[in-house]
């Protein structure tokens, strides 16, 4: 039989902020690496958690757009049809401002993408998402 889990985890407390939008960072095989030359990826990766609830993964499978980084909804925006927006060849300090500034004025399905944004914006083949 299933374990349920207590009421008070399942409830949102009175004032608690819902769940925001979220980023995840590929840093494995190509991302974040020294073949992706000019770039501070530690400093990339750090200033993104600055602002955001952050993931790092291992090997997101689409290497060619290295940087590459995804951009999830909130759970409401997901939940009202926004889909994560996956970036690719984010090696740039201003790109990843942008990103930042984005995902705090509520990401996905909230805020517009800074047009800016649409240069870097791709889409996965099946097989990585």
């Amino acid at each position: 039989m299933p374990r349920q889990r207590p009421e008070a985890a399942r409830t949102q407390h009175p004032g608690a902020e819902p769940a925001p939008s979220r980023i995840v960072v590929c840093r494995d095989c190509c991302c974040g690496s020294p073949k992706v030359t000019g770039v501070d990826h530690t400093r990339q990766v750090e200033r993104l958690a600055e602002s955001v609830p952050l993931r790092v993964s291992a090997c997101l499978d689409v290497c060619e757009h290295a940087n590459v980084i995804v951009v999830q909804p909130s759970a409401a925006a997901r939940a009202e049809g926004a889909r994560p927006v996956w970036l690719g060849l984010v090696n740039d300090a201003d790109a990843t401002e942008d990103i930042a500034a984005w995902v705090q004025a509520g990401g996905p399905g909230v805020a517009p993408c800074p047009d800016i944004l649409d240069l870097y914006v791709f889409t996965p083949p099946r097989r990585a998402r």
